[in-house]
């Protein structure tokens, strides 16, 4: 059995695994930190088709309190027809949009959402964009758990409806994400709900590690030279982060230190970009949000400053792209590769093409390209660019004409 503990990032002051996210000495986050048992390839090889394969180096002590939707080992897409576009040899998308819930979302959600059954709480929730908020209604009515989801009103319709057929509990807020983020933080406190991404935020972005770990098994355990990253609060770069580090600590990979990791933002909401180009360690929040890409939408980035780190750890770059370019890149992903993302994976499209074009990425590097939601999701955005239909009569002459 893996043993884990809570670890201060900042003052490294350790404690017990608990309802707990915060230290008590800095305020520092804290991070899940693992004595791992032996572990080899071989242990993966007949294993069920989800993350939760990888149950070793996941924060969950007892598999009685796994819940699962069957969510992970999702399609890493060997994208010849894209790469030919874009001069790459070795561009591999990995397709999150088929998830249950479509989107990565589920993999966060579904270990926080278990380490909250295991914590023996009695309700769940989250501040949301929209992903996160169908991701944990999904895995609580698995669990048979309350959720309250809080959101800001103006996301996407289909988010909305996806959350509330899980029969969450949803509460739209008149304002940003920041907004509702911090109404679930102080309600979650004051009634002791598992809010996923506020105090359940420790073992949550523990998920979004499986991320590496399927790259790496799906790559036959190689290390990619590039990752393309969408960012919003910043964790899921982190964590993938720590997931390649902690296979490197186990030795199912080499050496990780070579890989550049690329945080790509929307413009109108791209603060960790900002700070990236003006060389700051400091990430200056964008207090009205106004991008296509709602799900990136997040102004404060909690893991900004870490995502900054990271990138100088990896030798990365941060870039942003606007909302034409956006939904360019999802219709060039569409029509290339047959994949349709919503915005969030054309921000990663997007930025993917200006590495190329700014000769920050190698025609023969192995590059990876997170897609991290489903196009359908997100309709109303690329309506607006797609031609109209012409209705025409049932008649095979008329018809005929217009098919070449």
């Amino acid at each position: 059995m893996t043993r884990t503990s809570l670890q201060c990032r900042e003052c490294k002051k350790e404690y017990e695994t608990a309802f707990k996210y915060v230290c008590d000495d800095c305020f520092g986050p804290l991070d899940v930190k693992y004595d791992f048992p032996t572990i080899t390839k071989d242990m993966f090889a007949n294993r069920e088709q989800t993350y939760w394969r990888y149950f070793e180096l996941l924060p969950i002590e007892n598999k009685s309190n796994i819940v699962s939707i069957d969510a992970g080992m999702t399609p890493l897409v060997k994208a010849e027809n894209l790469g030919k576009k874009l001069g790459l040899n070795n561009l591999y998308i990995k397709n999150d949009s088929v998830n249950p819930t479509f989107s990565f979302k589920d993999r966060p959600a579904g270990v926080a959402i278990s380490k909250a059954k295991e914590l023996g709480l009695t309700a769940v929730g989250c501040a949301s964009t929209g992903n996160l908020a169908s991701a944990t209604a999904a895995h609580a009515a698995r669990a048979g758990l309350p959720c309250h989801v809080f959101a800001p009103s103006n996301i996407e319709i289909a988010k909305i409806a996806q959350a509330l057929s899980y029969g969450a509990n949803y509460i739209a807020v008149d304002g940003t994400y920041d907004d509702a983020n911090r109404i679930a933080a102080q309600i979650g406190d004051s009634k002791g709900i598992g809010v996923v991404n506020i105090n359940m935020r420790s073992h949550y972005v523990e998920g979004s590690k499986t991320f590496s770990y399927e790259v790496a098994e799906q790559l036959d355990w190689q290390v990619p030279d590039q990752l393309i990253v969408p960012v919003g609060s910043g964790a899921m770069l982190n964590a993938i982060c720590k997931g390649f580090e902690e296979l490197q600590t186990v030795s199912l990979l080499g050496d990780v230190s070579n890989m550049h990791m690329i945080a790509a933002q929307p413009h109108g909401c791209a603060p960790i970009v900002d700070a990236f180009k003006n060389n700051s360690k400091e990430v200056i929040p964008v207090e009205n949000p106004d991008t296509v890409a709602k799900s990136l939408a997040i102004g404060d980035p909690g893991d900004g400053r870490y995502v900054l780190k990271r990138l100088q750890q990896y030798n990365g770059f941060a870039e942003e792209c606007n909302n034409k370019e956006i939904l360019d890149a999802i219709l060039l992903l569409a029509k290339t590769e047959g994949i349709f993302t919503e915005p969030a994976g054309g921000v990663s499209v997007s930025v993917l093409q200006k590495m190329v074009e700014q000769g920050k990425i190698d025609k023969n590097d192995k590059v990876v390209c997170y897609v991290t939601g489903n196009g359908l999701k997100a309709t109303e955005s690329i309506m607006e660019i797609l031609p109209k239909p012409t209705v025409y009569q049932p008649n095979i002459k008329e018809i005929s004409a217009v098919v070449q």
